[in-house]
């Protein structure tokens, strides 16, 4: 019996060790959420207005609230430049009807407010949702933050001072947004003799693995961020390219 005990020691020790290799490192680390902890961080509402919670809030409402918990950062119109930049001005009726901010690329504009770059009312009523106010966020109740944004909203002629924003007509808000249109999809980061700087088909799913990526860069551009060959480490594959004003 003496003899068997090392052997049937070694056996348990080999069994727990091959256990021990099969299963994962991280298996016995944390927890699976629970359905109240989802909900908590599954707040954030998509630009199709998806995630959006309902409620609504009108302007005068807004007002209130703003001025209580808004206005000492942003002032009673959005429009103070002590804390952030404005959050109101730059935007026109012409702007609301074409859907792009003219100012945007105008000279003498000092400053690029918020409602003159922000394309998506979903934007804004996600950022105040999760973000504001500054010193408390995510204090608001939902038709705290439906009422600050219809406020918002207001000051820059884009609803009217009687309006009441809900879930079931922000989007037709979005419609009338000054800068809607602003954003734009598809362009390249550089223009080479008509052509985009990078060439490729799209490809998500069963790629070609000898695809090829080609890729081209203007002249004038060459040494606009400097000599990329100074830039780049002594170790390692890549050394950059010469890049002072010629190739």
């Amino acid at each position: 019996m003496r003899t068997q005990r090392p052997f049937v020691a070694a056996l348990l020790a080999l069994s727990a060790c091959a256990a021990l290799a099969q299963a994962k490192p991280w298996s016995a680390i944390g927890r699976a959420a629970t359905p109240a902890e989802i909900k908590a961080w599954d707040i954030d509402v998509r630009a199709d207005f998806k995630g959006l919670p309902p409620g609504k809030g009108s302007v005068a409402q807004g007002e209130l609230l703003w001025e209580a918990k808004c206005a000492s950062c942003h002032g009673s119109f959005g429009e103070s430049n002590e804390v952030f930049t404005p959050l109101v001005g730059g935007t026109t009726r012409a702007d609301i009807e074409r859907g792009r901010v003219a100012s945007l690329t105008a000279a003498g504009v000092p400053h690029r407010t918020t409602l003159m770059k922000v394309s998506k009312v979903s934007t804004l009523w996600d950022y105040i949702h999760r973000a504001m106010p500054w010193n408390a966020p995510k204090s608001l109740s939902t038709d705290e933050v439906y009422a600050a944004t219809a406020y918002l909203l207001s000051l820059a002629d884009v609803v009217p001072a009687d309006f009441t924003l809900s879930d079931k007509n922000i989007a037709e808000v979005q419609k009338r947004l000054p800068n809607r249109n602003g954003k734009v999809f598809g362009h390249d980061l550089w223009d080479v003799a008509g052509k985009g700087d990078v060439k490729n088909a799209a490809c998500m799913a069963k790629c070609p693995v000898d695809g090829k990526v080609t890729s081209a860069f203007p002249d004038s551009e060459w040494g606009s961020n400097g000599n990329l060959a100074d830039q780049n480490r002594l170790v390692g594959p890549l050394r950059g390219v010469v890049a002072n004003g010629s190739k």
